[in-house]
């Protein structure tokens, strides 16, 4: 690697470290509260109350896709006219949404007609208000992300989520069911967009460029393409459990990912809000783009390998002691789905490359001919129940990882053996998961809540031990460019 190039990556590398920072401890404070709040509302409410959220849900997601046009992906990526084309895409997103709300209200009764749940229309119709209040600070908080700019992000996603959780938690003790989620939904999203505007200085101005529409819809197409394919991957679970069980499974269901999905997807969304732009920068330099995205597998598996494994090693306490004994039906599927995420870690920001270097059409390419393979995978599955469902996924996703690995090298000349050096947390994750596992088997006796702090403190011991010896440089590395470093050695000064 050149000088140049080196200086480049490294000035790039630091700036993405920092920023990665900020949206953390954004990320986690609110999901910190987020799993509080769910763990309150487990207690508060009955499984079809979140199934009937999570058909809602599942029908606004598969016309979501629209309401972005992949403006915000197109945004980040362009190089110039960067506040000319914030307008035009604000203005395009704000009316899609207002054309997107009109169509789940005429759509709703058949939705609820199809899952056979009629109370779903009234609770679609009013969900589907959050595309336009969600539209109104889109741009604002892309803005945000295209300058790694997370610090300013910790205010609205946390006063958002203290507000959705009091809102929530108060209509759900009042008994108002379902509704406690739809309402608190439309407060949390309504809240957001109102403290972008009064912390991004930005402000849409009426300017239509057609040039730059064309410019914006002819990247975003490919980005909306892949949502769409995505949108129906990852859904296609909800939409086969919805229709051939009831919502008390689809529940139960729902239960078991969002712990997988809070902790582990959500995180690797949040790398990506960082990593993208990032790797747009560097999207020049091939060689610098390489050391990126391999550096991008190491630090993500020393985070993802350990929530993954350990959440499938503590899984029957953990669902006891946070959502309660009426979802222990969810332990074996928390296992299963905790092992799906892990393999989606491992090619999972394959895709940033891909946007950064102006190729999201490969995205989309890649992602045509596996859909039809994991929805075969989901749909043979679900003949064996909600087990079979969850081994579908794993199994799609197995089959997915390795053709995006094979792509990636492809692209960026990534070796196989290069990428194997960089998992060398799934040596610390062994041990984690057989001192968990010995602890959760010796403490049986134990209530839950002793045995899921016992096998966490011995399998964390385990894993930091082992980490500590085999990544150390990375770990001092990872240090630096949060600039950490200095802080400790003051401390210890």
């Amino acid at each position: 690697m050149s000088e140049e190039t080196n200086e480049r990556y490294k000035e790039v590398t630091k700036k993405a470290a920092r920023g990665m920072g900020w949206n953390y401890i954004s990320f986690g404070a609110t999901k910190f509260l987020s799993l509080i709040t769910l763990s309150i509302l487990a207690r508060l409410l009955l499984p079809e109350n979140f199934g009937l959220l999570a058909l809602a849900t599942l029908t606004m997601d598969y016309l979501a896709i629209v309401s972005d046009l992949g403006f915000g992906a197109a945004l980040i990526q362009k190089k110039d006219k960067i506040t000319e084309s914030a307008n035009v895409a604000f203005f395009i997103n704000f009316f899609a949404s207002i054309a997107l709300t009109l169509v789940i209200f005429f759509i709703a009764p058949y939705a609820a007609l199809f899952f056979r749940e009629p109370e779903l229309t009234a609770v679609l119709r009013w969900l589907s208000l959050t595309f336009v209040l969600k539209s109104g600070g889109a741009i604002q908080n892309v803005l945000l992300q295209r300058e790694l700019d997370f610090r300013k992000k910790i205010v609205p996603e946390l006063s958002s989520a203290i507000i959705k959780a009091t809102v929530s938690i108060t209509l759900a003790s009042m008994g108002f069911g379902v509704w406690a989620l739809v309402v608190g939904q439309l407060i949390g999203v309504l809240s957001t967009s109102i403290i972008l505007w009064i912390v991004v200085p930005w402000r849409p101005q009426f300017h239509w460029d057609t040039k730059i529409a064309k410019d914006l819809f002819t990247y975003g197409l490919s980005i909306m393409g892949v949502s769409a394919l995505t949108s129906w991957e990852d859904n296609f679970d909800y939409l086969i459990i919805g229709r051939l069980f009831d919502t008390t499974d689809l529940g139960v269901y729902t239960i078991a990912y969002r712990l997988p999905e809070t902790l582990i997807l959500n995180t690797m969304w949040v790398m990506t809000a960082v990593l993208f732009p990032a790797f747009s920068a560097l999207q020049n330099d091939k060689e610098a783009l390489k050391k990126g995205f391999l550096s991008t597998v190491r630090y993500v598996e020393l985070l993802v390998v350990p929530l993954c494994l350990g959440m499938l090693a503590v899984a029957d306490p953990l669902i006891r002691v946070v959502f309660g004994e009426q979802w222990v039906e969810a332990i074996p599927l928390l296992r299963i789905i905790s092992l799906y995420t892990l393999i989606i870690s491992i090619g999972f920001h394959a895709g940033d490359v891909y946007k950064a270097i102006g190729r999201p059409d490969i995205l989309l390419k890649v992602s045509i001919p596996l859909f039809p393979m994991r929805l075969i995978c989901l749909w043979i599955g679900a003949q064996y129940g909600l087990l079979g469902v969850a081994y579908g996924h794993l199994a799609a996703e197995i089959i997915s990882s390795c053709v995006n690995l094979i792509i990636i090298r492809k692209m960026i000349g990534v070796k196989l053996l290069e990428l194997l050096r960089e998992l060398k947390a799934f040596i610390a994750g062994a041990v984690l998961l057989v001192s968990a596992l010995l602890v959760v088997y010796l403490s049986t006796q134990l209530s839950p809540v002793y045995q899921l702090v016992l096998s966490i403190v011995a399998g964390g011991f385990g894993y930091l031990v082992t980490v500590w010896f085999i990544e150390r440089e990375s770990l001092t590395t990872l240090l630096e460019m949060m600039g950490l470093d200095n802080y400790f050695q003051k401390r210890n000064s």
